[in-house]
């Protein structure tokens, strides 16, 4: 029988929701897909199945925030959170979704009426009659912006009719396509074009990428831009997806199948992989041997940078989901949080000079 958890909660700044500390992401049980010409999805382990136990350990060990998003396998993550909505008490479980990477058959995914379409698609996935969070996913509104005040409008009217409670955002970041067709040079200050967005949209919630191999100025820049504008935070990626985990062993990388988001990414080769094992032995001669101390470590060193920051851990099996919620724990002394993150500053600082600039958004290993 499952074994409840007791998580902390928190209060996603000003737009009044308060979850558990550790929420759960349904990306991976999108499966493996394609979005705009890119693999998007994830090719390992995230069977039906597996997505509903899953879901269901999850929501019996006390996980009530569960994000996903309309184009996470084309609406097959929101169906299958959706069967779990059906069997719960709404009242009781927070769901956002997000909006704007799919565009179907419109001219662009924040065209206002398409806007609305997804939202009654997502709404109808995800069987309720309405969201806690609806997200803008991206920031990537069209040439000279053609759609952000549409896309803007759209989202506060959702509001006003009651069938979204609060609005989404993106932190600093950069549109999916950009990252591979854009040279460098060329792409534009992103947190300039963040603050520029944020004051059109004036959202409730900011979605974040943040974890221990994060850079630290970035982390501690939007975190007190968040606290400035009494915005909440959902953190995403707290565990780097499985790599702060020693889940991937250099020697034996698997092969990313079509539809696989890692193919494209760099972080996700044996030569960063084994950069990062590096620092993770040195971590756990400070925090402990075993993996749980590993996520312990990595979720609190993102829960400590905001009070009103919630995380959120993905899976593609149910024992991952179970270990995730189970490792929080009580919050370590904050020296030993600060030491972790030095000593994964350092990793961090040395995949950056692995060959050239050494980011996650560069190819890497495919199957054939």
């Amino acid at each position: 029988m499952s074994t409840v958890v007791t998580l902390p909660q928190r209060t996603l700044g000003r737009s009044g929701i308060t979850v558990p500390a550790v929420g759960i992401g349904c990306w991976g049980i999108g499966g493996p897909d394609e979005n705009l010409g890119l693999p998007m999805g994830w090719s390992t382990g995230a069977s039906v199945e597996a997505s509903v136990a899953g879901l269901e350990a999850a929501w019996q060990r006390g996980a009530r925030l569960f994000d996903t998003a309309d184009v996470y396998g084309h609406g097959r993550s929101e169906r299958l959170l959706g069967d779990l909505v059906a069997r719960v008490p709404r009242e009781e479980i927070v769901l956002t979704s997000k909006v704007g990477y799919f565009a179907g058959t419109a001219e662009h995914g924040f065209e206002p009426r398409h806007m609305r379409r997804q939202l009654e698609q997502s709404l109808d996935n995800l069987r309720t009659d309405h969201l806690d969070l609806y997200f803008l996913h991206h920031s990537n509104f069209g040439p000279g912006d053609r759609w952000l005040e549409g896309a803007v409008e759209a989202m506060h009217a959702f509001q006003a009719e009651g069938l979204i409670r609060a609005v989404g955002m993106r932190g600093p970041h950069r549109f999916a396509r950009d990252r591979l067709t854009v040279p460098a040079d060329q792409r534009g200050d992103k947190t300039a074009r963040f603050r520029a967005v944020f004051d059109m949209v004036c959202p409730d919630v900011l979605a974040v990428r943040d974890n221990l191999l994060s850079p630290a100025d970035r982390s501690e820049g939007i975190f007190a831009f968040a606290k400035e504008h009494r915005v909440g935070v959902l953190i995403n990626k707290p565990l780097a997806q499985g790599l702060l985990t020693g889940a991937y062993d250099p020697s034996a990388m698997p092969l990313f199948d079509g539809g696989d988001h890692r193919r494209r990414k760099r972080w996700f080769s044996p030569e960063a992989v084994t950069v990062i094992d590096e620092g993770l032995k040195e971590l756990q001669g400070l925090v402990g041997w075993r993996r749980e101390d590993l996520i312990r470590i990595a979720l609190w060193a993102c829960l400590d940078r905001y009070a009103h920051a919630a995380v959120l851990v993905g899976f593609t099996r149910p024992e991952q989901v179970a270990m995730n919620l189970s490792a929080l724990g009580e919050a370590p002394h904050p020296t030993v949080i600060a030491q972790a993150r030095t000593i994964m500053k350092r990793v961090q600082i040395q995949l950056d000079r692995q060959g050239e600039v050494f980011t996650d958004e560069t190819t890497v290993r495919q199957s054939p």
